[in-house]
């Protein structure tokens, strides 16, 4: 079965063959969106040459996430002793709460933040820097995550371990919308944020949520929210913020479209530079 690990008699099967279908159908465009939403930013620094006006801060809290988040749904989907934990808690009728679309979005994700990031190290990044707080954050997250290693070491907790993980990935997915959803809104516009990538995520979102409702309706059975939390979380978290980003580029400030900032290549440096380093309590110039 594509979407878990078969062990024989303990794994739960699928009641309905049109609920599987259409799981496996949200699953992967979940993938395929949020994989898609990776490139145009990858696809921008690469034609520039330059980094500016990404944030620093986003890119290494972003790694952090998708690290953690691969960890988890790697260990659950492959590691039958974690597996074994997890219905000794939940119960050998239950499915495993991680799909193959899954692990293959958080390895596409990993490569592509990091490739990211490697583009941040070697082309034209104008003054920016990653901050003081941001590098904090990731050394108590990973520090974090060593600790509670050692804890579970001993006694083989690797399911509660995996708990930590979720814990610092769905952290880090809130920390990260953050910094963009306040810089708009003192801005008053979203210029040079790019309103195409949050309708993937936000597709990929619901699609997610949607996949996880057509599971438990089909086992008769909410574990699965609960069993996954960190999933569950990162679904409402990112539509959320989502949905925050779209009423700003839409209802709040539509006067002005990132579009203005990528109209030609030569133009792309000067005028993001310009957005980045303006005052907040200078007013915008008017749209020509």
């Amino acid at each position: 079965m594509l979407c878990c690990v078969k062990l024989e008699s303990k794994m739960a099967n699928w009641n309905s063959v049109p609920l599987e279908v259409t799981y496996e159908v949200l699953g992967w465009f979940a993938f395929v969106s949020w994989s898609i939403s990776f490139y145009p930013q990858v696809i921008l620094n690469f034609r520039r040459k330059s980094v500016v006006g990404l944030n620093f801060d986003f890119v290494v809290l972003n790694l952090t996430k998708h690290s953690s988040y691969l960890i988890y749904n790697a260990s659950l989907y492959f590691s039958p002793t974690i597996q074994n934990q997890y219905f000794q808690k939940y119960g050998y009728d239950q499915m495993i709460p991680v799909a193959a679309n899954d692990v293959a979005f958080s390895i596409h994700a990993v490569v592509l933040t990091a490739i990211t990031l490697f583009q941040v190290a070697i082309y034209d990044r104008g003054s920016q820097k990653v901050s003081k707080v941001s590098i904090g954050i990731v050394s108590v997250a990973w520090l974090t995550a060593a600790v509670c290693f050692f804890i579970a070491l001993p006694n083989n907790s690797w399911l509660w371990l995996l708990t930590i993980f979720n814990s610092i990935q769905v952290l880090m997915t809130t920390i990260k919308y953050i910094p963009q959803a306040i810089m708009n809104f003192v801005r008053k516009c979203t210029d040079g944020f790019s309103i195409g990538n949050i309708l993937l995520d936000f597709s990929g979102g619901i699609a997610n949520y949607l996949q996880m409702v057509v599971q438990s309706v089909d086992q008769d059975s909410w574990v699965n929210f609960y069993g996954n939390i960190g999933k569950v979380l990162l679904s409402l978290v990112s539509v959320f913020f989502d949905i925050i980003f779209i009423l700003q580029h839409y209802v709040l400030y539509p006067g002005k479209k990132s579009s203005e900032l990528v109209a030609t290549p030569e133009q792309d440096d000067d005028q993001i530079r310009e957005q980045l380093v303006r005052p907040s309590d200078q007013s915008p110039p008017e749209n020509v």
